[in-house]
């Protein structure tokens, strides 16, 4: 485990009315669930509180690319998202690759006999655990830091 960097993260998935937060601990064994936070002017303000509370060291936007690697309308709203957050906080913020996260998460929830009515209020944050999880995943097996670093500095 080379490389690997100590400490909490928290994933986000970005939504257009939602937004999914999970975290790992500190030894990135185990993505789980934190909470949906309702898309609104003060989601930043709370996605900061929570990284706080769980004594995050990075936060992982997950950034929907379609299948073939290209942007979505979703992608830009997400790295508008992260950048915000890399100026309401600290901590660092990293964009991540999360093309299937939510389609994982749906089938996921399918699969323990959810609706996708009764799912939807969780399946942000099984979105974010999946994005997690992936971003653990990569940074154990390469030994870097998952996805691309966004700038810390106000657009």
């Amino acid at each position: 485990m080379s490389g690997w960097r100590r400490g909490a993260r928290l994933g986000i998935d970005v939504g257009k009315a939602r937004v999914g937060v999970a975290k790992c601990d500190p030894d990135g064994l185990l993505a789980t669930p934190v909470e949906t936070v309702p898309r609104d002017d003060g989601s930043v303000a709370r996605i900061v509180a929570i990284a706080e509370e769980h004594s995050a060291i990075e936060l992982l936007v997950g950034l929907p690319m379609n299948l073939r690697g290209e942007d979505t309308a979703s992608t830009q709203d997400a790295r508008d998202f992260a950048a915000a957050l890399a100026a309401a906080s600290a901590l660092p913020v990293r964009l991540v690759d999360e093309r299937l996260s939510t389609v994982s998460a749906h089938a996921a929830l399918r699969s323990s006999g959810r609706s996708q009515r009764s799912s939807r209020s969780i399946v942000d944050q099984v979105a974010a655990v999946v994005l997690l999880q992936q971003a653990l995943d990569v940074e154990k097996n390469t030994g870097r830091p998952p996805g691309t670093p966004v700038s810390q500095e106000p657009a």
